[in-house]
């Protein structure tokens, strides 16, 4: 019986992962100039912890069973649930901000198709314990500058608030659970929807009027920020206009390119203030590459009220786009294969493999080829350069090296093959 892989799942060959590592290389290097540190949570959490705050969408797409003691417990959909949870029982009580990153993979029971999987990856930040503007301006700018790093060119920051958003609502007299419903409503774009659920809430005239105008409103800066202003007058959601203004002449110092959109709402029900989104055009349907925002989820989770901001790039859609702008030379070939040209050499090759792996990677031929058929390895797979051992070569303290494109071969002595690769 041959088996294969689960739906929804991958396997990723050799070249494949030298470009994910490639990319996973950038994005860690990025977090750590910064200041931020890697962790790692368990690969299931209480089931509880995941659908407090994972919003309704996502709970229904669980991978969730019951542990032998009876436990319920929950493959995790995302990141930030597992991380707050690992702040409050580890790092509640360290000096702020507390900065986190991970890279790691998730989980959901979603019909597959591109760029949507059910085991998938997630790398990002947290920042935790300030609510300061240029804090959130930070965050947002890394998530920039790691597209930028990586080469990605035609991506789009969008930017929104949904702490005006809720206080709209919590001005209309909207309890919190019934304003995850309309921010849910709000994310997925179901307008109908909306409107049946603002009627049911009895939310119509000037209120409803306030929510839908600033729904709509979208583009450059300084016209949406207009608008908003005059929309909002005289209303406390004023206020929420004024920290997005902050956080925004924070974030012009470092990126230049971004549109407002405060229709923006997430999926997910812990956030409360500024939120973000870049999108990949060339992805078609599944373009969002990265979210996050400002949330407050400590205290939902039993810790103490602790302000936060992070964001997670979905790693796979961000190597499918930078795939569908450009090649990925990436170099994960072996540069030498050495090759005994007898099996009494074969102590000697093990010597000399070793010596050049000080300054390149090299494979020493384990099938006892000879050396046609070796050289024909080489070629199939790539390998730039062959050191052929020969009992006339080292009698005389010497190998030969044959160049795989020119077919050339040389002599080099023993004494430079610790510093082939800076030659090769």
């Amino acid at each position: 019986m041959q088996f294969s892989r689960p739906r929804g799942t991958r396997d990723f060959l050799p070249e494949e992962m030298a470009r994910r590592r490639y990319v996973e290389k950038v994005m860690r290097e990025t977090f750590e100039s910064y200041g931020y540190r890697e962790i790692q949570t368990p690969v299931f959490e209480s089931l509880e912890l995941i659908a407090a705050k994972s919003g309704e969408d996502i709970v229904k797409h669980l991978y969730s069973f019951k542990d032998k003691s009876g436990r319920s417990l929950a493959l995790r959909p995302e990141l930030t649930l597992p991380v707050m949870r690992l702040y409050i029982n580890e790092l509640q009580r360290k000096p702020k901000p507390i900065k986190l990153y991970y890279f790691e993979n998730c989980f959901r029971y979603e019909e597959p198709q591109a760029g949507r999987y059910r085991e998938f990856w997630q790398a990002g930040i947290e920042l935790i314990g300030t609510s300061y503007p240029e804090g959130e301006a930070e965050v947002i700018a890394i998530a920039v500058e790691v597209l930028e790093k990586l080469g990605l060119k035609d991506f789009e920051l969008h930017i929104g608030s949904i702490g005006i958003l809720r206080k709209i609502l919590r001005e209309s007299g909207v309890k919190e659970k019934e304003q995850g419903k309309i921010l849910h409503l709000i994310d997925k774009g179901e307008r109908e929807k909306l409107e049946n659920l603002l009627k049911k809430l009895k939310i119509s005239g000037e209120n409803k009027r306030i929510l839908l105008g600033i729904l709509n409103l979208s583009g450059e800066k300084k016209e949406v920020v207009s608008k908003a202003r005059e929309l909002l007058k005289g209303r406390a959601a004023l206020e929420e206009i004024e920290k997005f203004e902050s956080i925004l002449r924070f974030l012009d110092l470092k990126v230049q390119k971004y549109s407002l959109n405060l229709g923006i709402a997430r999926g997910l029900d812990y956030y409360s203030g500024t939120v973000f989104e870049i999108y990949a055009n060339r992805l078609g349907a599944q373009k969002q590459i990265c979210g996050g925002g400002a949330y407050s989820l400590a205290g939902m989770l039993g810790g103490e009220e602790t302000p936060t901001c992070g964001f997670a790039f979905g790693f796979d859609r961000v190597m499918l786009a930078l795939e569908a702008e450009k090649e990925m030379n990436i170099d994960s070939k072996t540069h030498v294969l050495v090759v005994p040209v007898s099996e009494s050499l074969l102590g000697d090759a093990v010597k000399i493999s070793s010596i050049i792996r000080k300054s390149a990677s090299c494979e020493l031929d384990l099938m006892r080829r000879k050396l046609g058929r070796a050289l024909a390895y080489a070629n199939s797979e790539g390998i730039p350069f062959v050191v052929i051992v020969g009992d006339e070569e080292l009698a005389k303290g010497c190998v030969t090296l044959r160049d795989m494109k020119t077919g050339e071969q040389k002599e080099i002595k023993l004494s430079e093959l610790e510093r082939i690769g800076e030659k090769l």
